[in-house]
């Protein structure tokens, strides 16, 4: 039913990217209440201006029939033969003569083919010279006042209006985040501000290398309350009071957790420099802790131990 609605719309009103731009916007922006009330409202118009044709074919209907009735109504033009000879078609016998219309018939003579040059009929006139009002306002309007947006302007104008609003639906996501829509970003930018919040606040309990201290190692493959982003972000926002670990939903935005979410799960499989005992237990998604390499020891350090 959109579609239907920008279709007409370009029809009746000519196609414009910003009119087309603001019409699917505001289509987009109707509920299904609107849009039946809008059809509504369309059908009602329609049938509007069936009853006016009506009326005006049951006026003329009705001014012929009294006019057979009653002789003396005749000679008397109705208001429609009146409104017609006025706008549409004129008086065409009184504009030219027998005499006009043979000369101007003799001057359009082309081998043996006459031809009449009939006048302008009074619709096309107005028509004409509303198209001439039309076209001197719309010149002073954009050329001389410059006021009116060209074509590239509107374009321009709409990029800035998008941009707006893809700011605003961007803002609007990240307020919404929560564990159960919250994702790894694995960006630069993402993992560099989760760095310095982690430094800034995580640090204290949990090192700055991960390898922990108060709080458990970060960079081993065990994990006491899951290791998944879901699970450390509900960690990071909700907290786990009795084990002295603080909710922080109150201190960081829902898209500054998932930051510093994303770059804890960056600390998996590092080598801390003072890594405390696991805890917990393996967790399946966790990157794998390389195993370090067998020592081999020299024969002569193998003599000397012994």
């Amino acid at each position: 039913m959109k579609k239907y609605l920008t279709l007409l719309t370009v029809l009746f009103l000519g196609y414009s990217p910003s009119l087309l731009a603001q019409t699917e916007s505001s289509l987009q922006s109707m509920d299904q209440s609107q849009l039946s009330l809008l059809i509504i409202l369309g059908v009602i118009l329609g049938v509007i201006v069936l009853l006016l044709i009506l009326m005006i074919y049951l006026m003329s209907f009705m001014a012929t029939v009294l006019k057979k009735e009653n002789p003396s109504l005749a000679d008397e033009p109705s208001w429609w033969e009146t409104f017609k000879e006025r706008f549409v078609t004129g008086k065409v016998d009184e504009a030219f003569g027998s005499e006009e219309k043979a000369k101007m018939m003799a001057d359009h003579s082309y081998d043996g083919i006459t031809e009449l040059d009939n006048f302008m009929p009074p619709w096309l006139q107005y028509v004409f010279l509303g198209t001439v009002v039309f076209g001197v306002g719309y010149f002073v309007y954009y050329t001389v006042l410059g006021t009116g947006l060209t074509g590239v302007e509107e374009y321009q104008e709409e990029l800035r209006v998008e941009a707006i609003a893809a700011e605003i639906r961007q803002a609007s996501n990240l307020a919404s985040i929560d564990e159960s829509s919250v994702v790894f970003d694995e960006s630069a930018g993402a993992l560099a501000a989760g760095k310095t919040i982690f430094e800034a606040n995580c640090a204290a309990c949990h090192a700055a290398d991960g390898g922990g201290g108060v709080g458990p190692n970060l960079t081993d493959a065990y994990w006491i309350h899951g290791g998944g982003i879901a699970d450390i972000f509900k960690i990071v926002k909700y907290g786990v009071i009795e084990k002295g670990m603080v909710p922080w939903e109150d201190q960081l935005s829902p898209v500054e957790i998932q930051n510093v979410s994303s770059y804890i799960l960056t600390l998996g499989g590092t080598s801390p420099a003072n890594p405390k005992d696991p805890q917990g237990e393996i967790y399946e998604g966790a990157p794998a802790v390389d195993d370090p390499e067998p020592t081999v020891l020299d024969s002569t350090v193998v003599a000397s131990i012994q």
